[in-house]
């Protein structure tokens, strides 16, 4: 019996031109956009389908544009045949889409929720003060050391995201993150590659936005979500009392996006379909085990593929 899990993604997914196919082509992708014009600022959608790729990619643009995006796919999705999944989750920001796709969260909500979530972190460290960086072909107990050490010494980093086997960010100031580097590839790493991001995310810089964050959560009503959403802080679903604190404290925690995966496929899930204008999670799904299946949906003409076949795959058991 296949069961599903949908995943949506985080910042660095963005491209001008994303979704604009189906807010053309559908109805309830378009309302979706045009209520982030409402919620935001008109003009909203002109950015995400004919802007500058460079104020795209600001923190407080690409969070509720990639929200919105994610979300008009899914509306889509479900609109032209598709089904429910069996679990839901989200990489960073994506976990505010999962919510949002699971009833947690009002689609007005969580858009005004994740432009202030971008405000917030752009404000926390002044530019080129913070850096990250993935360190690739290291185990994760090893680079755990290596900054830990590293942070000892006077110099914040930490892990930021756990993605997949050979495949971790870390994130801190720009010295810590420079020495953490050194250190790792002394200890084995095989590659260490600078990441361009406006900060330091998932680490303790990032405690000043979760303050302002959490002030700004307590005056959103969050809803039982109607299936499982898998929380980045602890790879498990939350409770509905938890979400709160597991989002704030999401913000300087580590991403666990592979053990969020591993715990989907120990629950049963075998199918894995993406959200979103790029393939990275499916990429990182295939990274953590070969044998599930993954599906992105980027437009209108992946949806329709995609929808034939999963009802091809699940009408044969």
């Amino acid at each position: 019996m296949t069961k599903l899990a949908f995943v949506f993604p985080g910042q660095g997914s963005q491209v001008i031109g994303m979704g604009q196919d189906v807010y053309e082509q559908v109805g309830s992708a378009r309302s979706l956009f045009e209520k982030a014009n409402e919620c935001l600022e008109h003009g909203f959608t002109d950015l995400i389908f004919k802007g500058e790729q460079e104020t795209l990619t600001l923190t407080q643009n690409a969070q509720p544009a990639l929200l919105t995006t994610s979300m008009a796919l899914y509306k889509t999705f479900l609109e032209r045949g598709g089904m429910e999944p069996d679990f839901a989750a989200g990489h960073s920001l994506g976990e505010y889409t999962a919510y949002t796709a699971m009833g947690a969260l009002s689609f007005e909500d969580a858009v005004k929720l994740v432009r202030k979530r971008g405000q917030f972190m752009e404000a926390a460290v002044p530019a080129g003060e913070g850096a990250m960086s993935a360190i690739l072909g290291m185990e994760e107990a090893v680079l755990l050391d290596a900054v830990n050490t590293i942070t000892e010494s006077g110099h914040p980093v930490q892990l930021a995201n756990i993605n997949s086997p050979g495949q971790i960010v870390i994130s801190g100031t720009s010295e810590g993150v420079r020495l953490a580097c050194e250190l790792a590839k002394e200890r084995g790493a095989k590659r260490c590659m600078p990441l361009v991001v406006s900060g330091p995310f998932h680490s303790s810089l990032m405690k000043p936005a979760a303050s302002m964050l959490e002030e700004t959560l307590n005056g959103i009503r969050i809803s039982e979500p109607h299936l499982p959403v898998v929380a980045n802080l602890t790879a498990m679903p939350v409770a509905l009392n938890e979400i709160k604190a597991s989002l704030v404290h999401q913000l300087y925690s580590p991403v666990r996006w592979q053990q969020s995966i591993e715990y989907m496929i120990g629950e049963g899930a075998d199918t894995f379909v993406e959200f979103g204008p790029g393939t990275v999670l499916s990429g990182l799904i295939k990274k953590i085990n070969r044998k599930v299946r993954t599906y992105s949906i980027r437009n209108l003409e992946t949806c329709d593929d995609v929808i034939a076949q999963l009802k091809g795959e699940m009408a044969n058991g």
